[in-house]
């Protein structure tokens, strides 16, 4: 093979790595746009609050919700910790309301409300 055609394909095959390396760089640094915080002080009805469960998870999810923290371990360092807390990260604020005004959230929040003494809000996230 020629040199120059040798040298000509490294060269392509080199600035093609180096491209898909910048690119998922980037995409590592990428923060979500925004974050669901679901902050539940008490719990008023344990049996009725299990109903969500199994209706909270796929409600994010259609709309590309993701968790990133739902526990009921909780360390308080300064002040009453709640009884359970919960993240969720969407990759906008419109997505974080979409899913707040879903007909799916609205049902778990109809059985959160009777449940649980909780908050709910949305806040933006920080690029890195």
């Amino acid at each position: 093979m020629n040199r120059r055609i040798a040298m000509g394909l490294a060269l392509l095959a080199g600035v093609a790595i180096g491209a898909t390396a910048i690119n998922g760089l980037h995409a590592q640094n990428k923060s979500p746009g925004a974050y669901a915080v679901v902050d539940i002080s008490e719990v008023t009805d344990p049996e009725g609050f299990k109903a969500i469960g199994p209706i909270a998870g796929p409600a994010a999810e259609k709309v590309g919700g993701k968790y990133i923290v739902r526990t009921n371990n909780i360390t308080a360092l300064d002040g009453t910790a709640p009884k359970r807390f919960v993240v969720i990260a969407f990759d906008s604020v419109e997505k974080a309301k979409a899913w707040n005004d879903s007909a799916d959230q609205k049902q778990v929040d109809a059985v959160r409300t009777k449940t649980t003494k909780s908050r709910v809000f949305i806040v933006e996230g920080m690029a890195n």
